[in-house]
C-alpha cells in the first residue's frame, strides 16, 4: 500500500471519529474495517421480519448530541437525522407508577414528588453546565481543568457509589430505583465507587440534551460519518481486516480495537511490558439481547412508558443491586434489570404502519451463553401485562453472537473494558496519553480508553489529537527538512 499520514483500523463511531480529525487536519488518511459494512456497534438491520429495523447494538445516543466531537461535525449535511422522544426515561415500579425524566428538569422534578428538590439539587447544576462539563469528562482523566470547580462538584459525587448516593439523597423507592437504573449503566455492582457517574452524566444529559434516536436507525449515524469523511478525502475500505501491523503502511497507525485485538495484531511490535499490560486489562460482563417486531405498542401499566423512548425495568434499587452483583459473581439473576429501547414510537420508519420494534438486553457473566429470553419477557411482563401476545417475531443475540458479530465485544461486553474505579484511570493503562502507545506511531482509539463505552467519538478525537501532536507533527517537519 501507498504510504499515506494515517490508517485508522476499525470504522466504529471512534475509528470514524479519528479518521475524520485527521482529515480535517489535511492529513491523508484510509480506513480499513474487517466487515462488509461501516459502523462497529452502530449498525441496524431486518433482524425479526420484514420492513423492521432494528439496531444491532447501540440504539439510544443521547452522547450522540452531548459529545464535543458530534456537536462540532456537519453530520445532519450527509444525512443524519435525530429525533426526540416525548418522555426520555421511564422506570416502572409495582404500584404502576413511573419515575420520568423529560427535558424539562422542573417537570421531572415535580413527577419524583418530595424527592423533586432533591434531583433538582443533584443534576441540575451538571445539566445547565453541560457545555463546560462535557470536555472535563469525556476524556483522559489526568488533565488541566479549565473549569476546575464544576469537575470538583461533579468528582465529589460522581466517586461515590450509586447505592450509597441514592441513600444519601432520596426519599422514595420511586427516585432511589429511578437513580439505580441510570447506574447500572455503569455494569458493575452499585456498591462499587465511582458508579454514580453513570447516574449523573445520564440524568444530566436527559435534561441539557435529551435522549434521541438516529431516524431510520442507528447505521445512520456510521453512514453519515462515512459520507463526511469521504467528503473531506479519506478512504474506506471494507472486507479488509488486518492480521499485524505489518500489512500497514503509514506515519501513524490508530487503532479501533480493545487490547485482546491489539495483542493479537501487534504483539510482536509492542514492548513486554506494555503487553502484559494489555493482557491484564479487565473486560466487564456481557448482555444477552432480544430484539422484537410488535403488532401493537407494548401495553404498559404505567401510562409514561407509553411515550418512552427508553424504560428502565427493575424496580427498586434493591432489586437493580441484586441484578447487577450477580453478573459480577458469575450468576444470572433471575430478575435481571433490562433496558428497553422503544425506537419506534417517535420513528415511524422503523416498522410498517400501526406495528413496532422492541430492543431491549441484560447483563450476564461475561462470556454467557445462557437463554435469558424468558426471563427479559418476564421482567416486561411483569410492568405490562399481555406483552408476549403483541409479539410476532423475536431474535435474541448471547455474548457469543454479539462477539461473532463484532470482535470487540468480548465476552459481550459492550463498554469494551470493565468500569471498575482502577480501569476509569487506567484506560487500558496508567499514562498521561493513554492514546499513545510505547510504539512510535501507534495509537488506540477504542472505547477501551477514556471516555470509555457510548457512541461518542471521543475516544477517536483525542486519538487523533494525539497522532497530530506526535507523529504526525514530526513527519511533517522532517518532510519540510
Amino acid at each position: 500500500m501507498t504510504a499515506r499520514d494515517a490508517i485508522v483500523v476499525g470504522s466504529g463511531p471512534n475509528g470514524l471519529a479519528a479518521a475524520i480529525t485527521l482529515a480535517r487536519a489535511g492529513r491523508s488518511v484510509l480506513v480499513r474495517e474487517s466487515a462488509s459494512v461501516v459502523g462497529g456497534g452502530t449498525r441496524t438491520a431486518e433482524l425479526t421480519l420484514p420492513g423492521f429495523a432494528h439496531d444491532v447494538c447501540s440504539a439510544v445516543h443521547p452522547l450522540g448530541l452531548g459529545s464535543p466531537f458530534f456537536r462540532g461535525v456537519p453530520l445532519h449535511e450527509h444525512g443524519l437525522g435525530w429525533v426526540e422522544p416525548e418522555v426520555q426515561l421511564a422506570h416502572p415500579l409495582d404500584d404502576g407508577s413511573a419515575a420520568v425524566l423529560v427535558r424539562s428538569i422542573d417537570e421531572s422534578a415535580a413527577s419524583l414528588d418530595v424527592d423533586g428538590d432533591a434531583w433538582r439539587a443533584l443534576v441540575g447544576p451538571f445539566a445547565e453546565r453541560w457545555d463546560a462539563l462535557a470536555p472535563e469528562i469525556l476524556g483522559p482523566l489526568l488533565h488541566r481543568p479549565h473549569h476546575p470547580w464544576l469537575l470538583a462538584r461533579f468528582g465529589m459525587r460522581a466517586l461515590r457509589s450509586a447505592g450509597g448516593l441514592a441513600r444519601a439523597t432520596f426519599t422514595t423507592a420511586r427516585t432511589r430505583g429511578m437513580f439505580a437504573g441510570l447506574c447500572a449503566h455503569a455494569m458493575v455492582p452499585l456498591d462499587h465507587a465511582g458508579t454514580a457517574a453513570f447516574g449523573l452524566v445520564l440524568g444530566a444529559l436527559a435534561h441539557a440534551i435529551g435522549w434521541p434516536v438516529a431516524r431510520g436507525g442507528s447505521a445512520g449515524i456510521a453512514a453519515s460519518m462515512a459520507a463526511y469523511l469521504r467528503s473531506l478525502g479519506g478512504e474506506i475500505v471494507t472486507d479488509a481486516p488486518v492480521t499485524s501491523l505489518r500489512e500497514l503502511d503509514a506515519r501513524a497507525t490508530i487503532l479501533d480495537l480493545t487490547p485482546r485485538q491489539i495483542v493479537r495484531i501487534a504483539g510482536d511490535r509492542l514492548p513486554a511490558r506494555y503487553a502484559r499490560a494489555l493482557d491484564r486489562f479487565r473486560y466487564g460482563p456481557g448482555v444477552f439481547k432480544v430484539d422484537w417486531a410488535l403488532s401493537e405498542p407494548v401495553p404498559w401499566r404505567a401510562e409514561a412508558c407509553r411515550r418512552a423512548g427508553t424504560v428502565h425495568l427493575g424496580g427498586t434499587l434493591e432489586e437493580i443491586e441484586a441484578s447487577e452483583a450477580a453478573p459480577w459473581r458469575g450468576e444470572h439473576a433471575e430478575r435481571p434489570f433490562v433496558l428497553v429501547a422503544q425506537q419506534s414510537l417517535c420513528d415511524g420508519t422503523r416498522a410498517p404502519a400501526g406495528r413496532h420494534t422492541l430492543w431491549a438486553y441484560c447483563h450476564v457473566p461475561h462470556g454467557s451463553t445462557e437463554d435469558m429470553t424468558a426471563r427479559i419477557e418476564a421482567q416486561i411482563e411483569r410492568f405490562a401485562p399481555g406483552f408476549r401476545d403483541c409479539v410476532l417475531a423475536r431474535a435474541t443475540r448471547d455474548t457469543r453472537a454479539l462477539e461473532g458479530y463484532d470482535a470487540n465485544l468480548v465476552g459481550g461486553d459492550i463498554g469494551a473494558g470493565a468500569n471498575t474505579l482502577r480501569q476509569v484511570f487506567a484506560r487500558p493503562t496508567l499514562g498521561l496519553t493513554p492514546y499513545a502507545t510505547p510504539v512510535r506511531g501507534l495509537y488506540l482509539c477504542s472505547a477501551s480508553t477514556p471516555p470509555g463505552g457510548g457512541v461518542h467519538g471521543m475516544c477517536g478525537y483525542h486519538a487523533a489529537r494525539a497522532a497530530l501532536r506526535d507523529a504526525l507533527r514530526d513527519a511533517l517537519r522532517d518532510a519540510r527538512g
